[in-house]
């Protein structure tokens, strides 16, 4: 791994890189607010949890940021299959209040979301870090004052937002909410975590996914794992319908089978012979 430090009124920002494909581990839990920036890279497998929020095993995790509140536990795990590259930013209590206009200042734990002009300073300062050219302090100073305005900008918006004029999911909604369903395929998904995901009340949130997506959110949960068991009944290698069914998060074969039938006309096994 390699590591590079620099700090401005308040401000600590790391930049670690992480070379290597072994597996790598951190923890975090601080009296100071801070910002993870993961610049890019890939996982093959890990997951990423953060106090407060749903948990993800997202692979991609380029151009994504997380808020750690202050005194919020924060914990990821990866075997990575690209290089890593991430920035934190450790904040001053005080600075963000002073930014943010407020003597009691709360950040809201975020987990992998995008914000164009949040990256965009994240991604200049962590060019100048690179640099590391005498002559650019001034420059980072401004771009630090920059980011923690933004910073308590970006978490004064209300928690939740109004939902698109045409009554569907914006295109960061779906991906966001899709996402989380096919990492959690074999668990039961309560609807408040995926109407949280969306910033939406679970009314709003459902009849919004509805439009997008033509079905209900649990269908769609149970379409996805109706299509993996296909999957898993075309293989050579057949699995028992126990088995699969387990997998998937069935707690009985027969509600797999009878969910198989509602979504494909036939029973596992008619499948699996017709596909054989």
């Amino acid at each position: 791994m390699k590591r590079r430090t620099a700090g401005w009124h308040g401000v600590q920002i790391e930049l670690m890189q992480f070379t290597g494909s072994e597996r790598v581990e951190y923890r975090f839990r601080a009296c100071r607010p801070m910002l993870v920036a993961h610049e890019r890279g890939t996982r093959r497998i890990g997951e990423t949890s953060l106090e407060g929020v749903p948990r993800s095993a997202r692979r991609d995790l380029a151009k994504k940021l997380t808020l750690v509140p202050a005194g919020h536990e924060y914990h990821e795990w990866h075997e990575p299959r690209s290089p890593l590259h991430i920035l934190l930013f450790h904040f001053d209590p005080d600075v963000l209040s002073d930014f943010a206009g407020s003597d009691t200042f709360a950040m809201t734990p975020r987990l992998f979301f995008e914000d164009a002009a949040l990256w965009a300073t994240v991604a200049k300062l962590k060019d100048l870090l690179e640099i590391h050219s005498p002559g650019s302090s001034r420059y980072m100073e401004a771009l630090v004052a920059v980011l923690t305005h933004e910073l308590a900008r970006l978490d004064s918006r209300p928690d939740r937002v109004d939902p698109p004029l045409r009554g569907g999911l914006a295109a960061w909604q779906q991906r966001a909410v899709t996402t989380y369903i096919e990492e959690h395929l074999s668990e039961q998904i309560p609807l408040a975590t995926l109407a949280h995901l969306a910033r939406l009340s679970p009314y709003h949130f459902c009849r919004a996914f509805k439009q997008s997506f033509g079905i209900p959110p649990h269908r769609y949960h149970t379409k996805l794992r109706i299509e993996r068991a296909k999957a898993l009944l075309e293989t050579r290698e057949q699995l028992s319908i126990t088995k699969i069914a387990l997998a998937l998060g069935f707690s009985e074969t027969s509600s797999f089978t009878a969910a198989f039938r509602r979504e494909t006309g036939l029973t596992p096994t008619g499948y699996h012979r017709r596909a054989a």
